[in-house]
Formats: structure tokens, sequence, C-alpha cells
């Protein structure tokens, strides 16, 4: 395997300032190839007579985007592995920090991760005023591991230091200057030539020539950093109450004041090498590629495709979700035309909008400014007369399906024949809705989630008549308004509300047998979810979760569990948070109490229902909750991505998490079963099938996986295939192979994961 990244060494004539270049495209990022390079130039440039100081940069405009985290798998899974405290005592503090020689670190672009280590072990760092520097790493459930535990809040303050560490917050060149974090503002075409003359200013002793490790006047005395310590660890128990790692980080940073920075630096190492090894750890890297991973379609982004340009979008209903798309757009600088079907609906709209953006000006992420100009891209209309040159339509009306045809069917006369034509239906069948056009080809689903402004994920629906340059568009799109795009098969409730469909479903049938409404809440936001089934059904409200559900009981109805308690709590006038009652009564803020009166509900629908109390679910452990809960989850994913709904099972793991809110640090739902095995989810869903009925059977490719216990992010191979294995799956390989499978490298562009097949 070729070398990944290196350095460049230069030293200018008549200077004699040494200018080290880290070179790793696209982001410069720090693989173990470019730390030992980095060592080995800066020996040289100590060494070297005609060298007075010392340069660090990064190749075309940026400096360094962290270490390589595509080495995460290899530090994780080898055997034989730098040692622990190589880096950041070896490299970054003997070497850079310890250097005889003045170095400066020049940074443009990123600086992020290690990249600031880096940065932050030279003895003064000046950056351009809009370059990122920030240590993100506890997004990867790790801790920085070069010594930004140490160094930053020696740079910064502890508290400004903890609050970039524990919340992942970078900042921009300008307030690192303000915060001592870089020593001066250079433009970008003036930045090496003025950091090699502060290195030489720093050798004539006209500049203070620093150690950051050693710092201590942003240091507060002892019992103070304590308390600051204190109420950091009080917060992050708080707001991540499943997670170690923050507090891991926590104890690191106090262990260097405490002890003194050589100590807080061993420590460091160890933590570090313990939490790369950790589920969370392997979680979260996982998530990072996953993501990255979405906007790659085989047979739509590998056919060379360029995106169309789109100039103008309509967008028709100004409701919720239509003023929400309509906000994410104009932010990106989209003209958007918004249609109503009279005055009063299209202020309504408008006002929304404007609503929504007064929101960012009051939280400091819109100017005022910026605020009349981003609102000047929206116009309103009443008709379709301003359709006539438009290049994309989203419809986001209510769901119902001859109203949307209606508008589909009118679209088709007035838009221009290229005019991408798209829905945000949450659950419609998209032929249903384009039943009525002729052009099939430029129909798609753009769903959004709500609020849509704010939501991370679209889903980019297609049939099977969808051209793939409209999914090339579209995914453009989604890169400029800033939103992750999935790209799913059309089928009723596309991939999450299709995956997610049980979710509240197998709430509710547990509840009509005994257990108990707000524990089951409890237990599920305690796992990581943003709310229980009962409290999302409660925000949702009613009548959003009859509609849906009456959809998946018309397309689904051998295992869609039907329950009368949300009819019954609706026609008492309790539809949910909207109302103040629902499965919860809300006051005014709309806080959540227990409502006492719930349980006569329960006892109606339960009578109505045919079905009486299992002991058992009336006194159900937290695990099995959680599993009755997400087992038929796990097993409707296991049918989506059967019947080629989504391109890999990574693509429903991203979805879970920003459409649903699974938690992130447990990898996607998919992930997530795949670290409790096929054959124990398969066992125990067979079980409830047989007491509680079709709702719970396994699916047949759930079935099948189980039976030779297959991983569920594997895809059993349907296409051409070569035996070439990625290293991650190697250990599983020998397994499969005695069970009569074959491991092969993924062709067919169905990720990264390997196929395997029937030998």
């Amino acid at each position: 395997m070729g070398s990944r990244g290196h350095t460049l060494l230069e030293v200018g004539p008549d200077d004699g300032v040494a200018v080290i270049t880290i070179v790793n495209p696209p982001v410069n990022s720090l693989s173990f190839d470019v730390l030992r390079s980095l060592k080995e130039s800066f020996d040289q440039a100590i060494q070297r007579d005609d060298v007075k100081a010392i340069v660090v940069t990064g190749a075309k405009g940026k400096f360094s985007g962290g270490f390589d985290i595509s080495a995460f798998g290899g530090i994780q899974e080898a055997k034989e592995r730098p040692k622990p405290g190589w880096v950041s005592v070896e490299i970054i503090t003997d070497t850079i920090e310890a250097a005889r020689k003045p170095s400066v670190a020049a940074i443009d672009g990123l600086a992020l991760g290690g990249g600031l280590e880096v940065a932050m072990a030279c003895n003064a760092r000046l950056s351009t005023p809009t370059a990122q520097l920030g240590l993100p790493e506890l997004q990867l459930g790790i801790i920085p591991g070069f010594g930004g535990t140490q160094r930053l809040p020696r740079l910064v303050g502890l508290t400004k230091g903890l609050e970039m560490i524990l919340a992942s917050k970078p900042v921009k060149g300008k307030e690192a200057f303000s915060l001592g974090l870089v020593d001066g503002l250079v433009s970008p075409n003036d930045l090496v030539n003025t950091a090699r003359q502060w290195a030489l200013d720093m050798l004539g002793h006209r500049r203070p020539w620093i150690a950051s490790l050693y710092k201590t006047d942003k240091l507060e005395p002892l019992g103070e950093a304590r308390e600051i310590l204190k109420f950091a660890r009080a917060q992050a128990r708080k707001q991540a109450p499943n997670l170690e790692h923050p507090l891991v980080c926590i104890d690191v940073i106090e262990a260097g004041i405490v002890a003194g920075p050589r100590a807080g630096l061993w420590k460091e190492a160890e933590a570090f090498e313990g939490l790369v090894r950790s589920d969370t750890c392997k979680s979260l890297v996982h998530v990072f590629f996953a993501q990255r991973g979405t906007s790659k379609v085989p047979g739509v982004t590998d056919r060379g495709l360029v995106p169309r340009q789109v100039k103008k979008v309509a967008i028709i209903g100004g409701g919720l979700m239509g003023s929400g798309i309509a906000t994410a757009l104009i932010l990106s600088n989209y003209p958007v035309i918004l249609k109503e079907v009279n005055e009063k609906f299209l202020d309504a709209g408008i006002n929304r909008i404007k609503a929504n953006l007064q929101s960012r000006v009051k939280k400091g992420k819109l100017t005022k400014e910026n605020f009349e100009k981003t609102i000047s891209l929206l116009k309103g209309s009443l008709d379709y007369g301003s359709f006539r040159d438009v290049d994309m339509v989203i419809e986001a009306v209510i769901e119902n399906i001859s109203l949307k045809q209606q508008i589909f069917s009118d679209l088709e006369k007035y838009c221009p024949p290229h005019c991408i034509l798209a829905s945000n239906t949450s659950t419609i069948d998209l032929n249903l809705i384009g039943e009525k056009t002729k052009t099939q080809d430029r129909i798609v689903g753009a769903h959004f989630f709500s609020p849509a402004h704010v939501m991370p994920l679209l889903e980019i629906v297609r049939t099977k008549q969808t051209s793939a340059q409209v999914i090339v568009d579209v995914l453009d799109i989604s890169k400029k308004i800033k939103k992750t795009p999935v790209v799913v098969g059309n089928c009723t409730g596309f991939a999450v509300n299709r995956m997610f469909f049980p979710y509240t479903q197998a709430g509710l049938l547990l509840v009509e047998r005994g257990a108990d409404v707000y524990q089951i809440d409890r237990v599920i936001t305690k796992f990581g979810m943003p709310m229980g089934p009962f409290r999302l059904m409660d925000l949702v409200g009613f009548g959003v979760a009859i509609a849906t559900g009456m959809q998946f009981i018309q397309n689904f109805p051998e295992r869609t569990y039907k329950s009368m308690l949300i009819s019954l709590l609706q026609e008492d006038k309790r539809a949910g948070e909207t109302t103040h009652k629902g499965f919860y009564l809300y006051n005014d803020k709309r806080k959540a109490s227990p409502d006492p009166e719930l349980k006569n509900y329960i006892e109606k629908a339960r009578s109505i229902s045919g079905v009486s109390v299992d002991p058992k679910l009336a006194k159900l452990q937290e695990k099995d909750i959680i599993e009755m809960i997400f087992f038929p989850v796990v097993n409707e994913a296991c049918r989506v991505l059967d019947e080629g709904i989504a391109v890999k099972a990574a693509d429903l793991d991203i979805s879970a998490i920003m459409g649903m809110g699974f938690p992130p640090y447990r990898g996607g739902i998919i992930f997530w079963a795949d670290s409790l095995g096929s054959k124990y989810i398969y066992s125990r869903l067979e079980k409830w099938s047989e007491l509680y009925g079709e709702f719970f059977k396994p699916c047949a490719n759930l079935a099948a996986r189980a039976a030779k216990g297959i991983p569920l992010s594997l895809c059993i191979c349907k296409g051409k295939a070569a035996h070439n294995i990625p290293p991650p799956y190697l250990s599983i390989t020998k397994s499969l192979w005695a069970m009569g499978y074959e491991v092969l490298k993924c062709l067919c562009g169905a990720g990264e994961v390997s196929h395997v097949r029937k030998k």
C-alpha cells in the first residue's frame, strides 16, 4: 500500500527559514505517514546549520483537517500500532514544541483536531480571519489525543477551552485572535511570508518565544478551576447521560492542572487509547463515514452527469412544511415563489417564513441587513402565472391524494419541460401522485423533516421512471441548502416513516396489554431518543397519526397493529399537544405531565380490541421495553433493504439518526442491531409473534440472515463481485466461509461493505 501523505521541507536561501508543508489531499489530514514525515522534517530542520527558524503550513490553503479518521479502523483492530503517547509526547511535545529553533504555524482554511494540536505546539500561530480552528474529537467518541486537552485551556482559559472541546465548537480566525489562540491575523496571500518574519523576530527576541504547554497566565487558581470543572461535569451528565468520554475528557484536563501538563499528556494518551476502542467511538466513526456516503448512488452519481443550474424554485403550500422549505431555500440564496390558494393563507405563510428568519436574527445567526436581503428573494403568488420560468416546484400541501394529483396535472401545463416536479409527501406513493401526469421521469420526492429549515435530513425519493439527471440535480440542491441527502425508492412511507411506523404501534400494543405509557417513554428517552413514542404522537398530532396509520393499514394490513386508543382520545377532543391534552397534559409553556385519566381510555380501547392484560408486560424490564419497541423497527428496516428501497444499510442508519433522532452514539438502527446479532433479534421476534401475533413476525430477510448468522449490514450479492476483500472484513470472512458463503468486494456500488453469496 502506498504512502498516505507526506510533508515537504523547503529552506529559504535568503532568510534561513524552513517551511514545512503538510501534503495529504483533500484536507491535509494527519495520517501516520504524515506524522512520521513531520517528525523527520522537524529533525532535519533542527539539525541543519542553514536553518534558523521553522514555519509549518498546509498545502493548497488548508492547514490540516486533523487526524486521518480512515485510520481509526486500523487503530481499533491492529495489534502492532504506535504506543500511547507516541504522537502527543514524542512528536508534538518533544520534537515540535521542544525544538531549539522557533516555530510558527501559518493557518489558513482548516486547523481542526490534530491539525490545531500541531499548531498549538508551535511557539506562535498566525491565521487568516476566516480560518476554522477547533477540536471536534468528542463528535467521534474520543478526546483530543495530541495534547489538545492540555494546551487549549492554557491558551484560551479553562472555561472557553472546555466549551470548545466539550461542544466540539470551532472558532473563526478573528475570534481565535481575540481569545489568544492565535497571535496575529494575516491575509492568505501574506500568511507564509509574515510567518517567516515572525519566526525570525522570535529568534531575535523581538517577539515572545513561548511553549504553550507551560503557559499558566490564563488558568484560574486551583480552587476556582475545580469549581469550573465540577460545573462542567454536571452539565455533561445532564446533556449526555449515556456517554462516558466527555467525563473522561474533563478528568484529563483536571489531571494536567493538578499534577502538571506533562502528567496530563500521559493521562490524555492513556484515555485516548481506551476510548478509541470503545463501542461509542466505533459507532460515531461509522456515522461519520456513512453520512459522507449517502450522496454516492450507484447507477446515478457514477455516470458523469453534471447538475443543472436551478435558478428559481416554486413551493405550493405555505403551511409549516412549505414555509420551512422556503426558509431553507432562501437562506441558501435561491429565489422562491410561494403559492397559496388565497391571500389569507399566503400572508400566513410569508409571516411564518419571516418569523423563521427573525428567530435566526435573535440568535445571532443572521444580521438584520442579511434578513432584508434574504426575505427579498421570496415572492408570493395565488396562481401559476409566475411558474413559467421555474426550474423546480416542491408541492407541500396536506396529505390528500386527489389534491396532489390535481396539482401535478396543473404543473405539467404551466411549468417548462425541464422543470423538476417534486412532492414533500411523507407517506403517499409517488406513482399515485403522478398518476395523471405524462412526464413521469421528472417526478421526484423531496421529503423534508419538520421543521424543514432546521432538520438536517432530506429523503430524495425516486420512482422507476425518475431520471438519473433529476436525482443528480436534487442531490446538488441538498448540498447547497446544507442537508444530508438519502436517496430511497418509492413505497408507502419511503425509508424513515416506513421503518419507524412500528415504533409507535409497538408502544400501543404493549400499553393495551398492560405496559405503562409513561414508563415506556422514560425508558426510550433514557436509551437516547429525543422522546418516546407517546410523546412523539402528541407532538405530531393525532390527526397526522391516524392519517399515516391508515396508509400503513391499507398497504401492510398483515403487520399493522390496529388500536382504537388514539381514535378514542380524539373523539374526546384530545388531539395531542395542540389541544393541551393527548397522552399527556400540557401547560401553557407546553411542558408535559402524566394524565391520571389516561387509564380510562386504555381500558376502553382494550375492551374494544378484545385483549387482556398480560402480567409479564405489566412488569417489563428496561431491556425488554427497548427491544419490543425497536426490534419491529429493525424488522421493517430489513424489509426496506431487501426490497431495494434503500441503497445500503448505512443509509438507513443516517436516516434513523437524522430523521427520527436515533442516538448517533449507537451507530444507527442497523449498526446497533448488528451489535446484538441477527440470531438474537430473530429469536426474540419469533417468540413475541407466537404470543402477540403477526405484528412481531420476523421477515424472510431477517430469518435467512439469522439462520446463517449473517450481519444485517452485509448485502446478499445479486450482482457482479470480485475476490478482493477489504481489510476490515477479513475477520468475518473465515466464519462466513465455514457456513457456505464467500465474501467479495462490492462492485455493484452498494457501499463500502462486502457482499456475501453462496459458494
